[in-house]
């Protein structure tokens, strides 16, 4: 099965790795942070603004790939500070207002100044 990678201006992007891989009927996005692709800075030093744009940046993606968040079956949260889970959350709650994906939330490990948060998705086309 071939792979085709999925690119967009749309969305921050990065020469270490794909913004998206489509593999048949499934959509991988990467890890994709609060950064806004207009300015190259992330979108605001809150946690909702940031999960707000990492969500905004992961449905361009989508889109690109023909998928859609209505298509999406998980959503994996990296969260550099814990205590920022009920933040994500109502931002999170906006996106997903019915039969929400999987999701999983863990510690980001690695520690980038002013970075709140990373968002992946997986989708699956019908």
């Amino acid at each position: 099965m071939p792979r085709q990678i999925i690119t967009t201006p749309n969305a921050p992007s990065s020469p270490l790795f794909s913004q998206g891989v489509k593999a048949g009927s499934q959509v991988f996005i990467s890890g994709t942070t609060g950064i806004d692709p207009r300015t190259g800075r992330l979108a605001g030093d809150s946690i909702q603004a940031q999960t707000h744009q990492a969500l905004a940046n992961c449905e361009v993606i989508l889109r690109e790939a023909g998928a859609a968040l209505d298509d999406v079956v998980e959503v994996g949260v990296l969260l550099t500070d814990p205590g920022d889970f009920a933040g994500m959350n109502e931002e999170y709650a906006r996106w997903f207002l019915s039969d929400p994906p999987t999701r999983y939330a863990a510690k980001l490990g690695a520690e980038i100044p002013g970075l709140l948060v990373s968002i992946r998705m997986t989708a699956c086309l019908a």
